[in-house]
């Protein structure tokens, strides 16, 4: 059964690993800016681009489910 769902269970891996490092990043970065005392509108932006990146990454996994169910992929 494990080597049936092998790709399945890389890929839900894959997806936590992704996860996981930008809650890092953002924990991190969070930090920093508390400590610099970052003003209102540079965090708006540094959380903004922050969301971009993972926004990427849910749109790309979107997309590649879609296009697998479809045969394309």
């Amino acid at each position: 059964m494990l080597a049936e769902h092998l790709e399945l269970i890389e890929t839900i891996g894959l997806n936590l690993f992704f996860l996981f490092i930008f809650g890092f990043i953002g924990l991190s970065i969070h930090d920093v800016m508390n400590k610099n005392d970052v003003p209102k509108m540079g965090r708006v932006v540094v959380y903004f681009v922050l969301f971009l990146g993972c926004a990427g990454f849910i749109a790309k996994g979107i997309i590649q489910f879609i296009w697998e169910n479809q045969g394309v992929g």
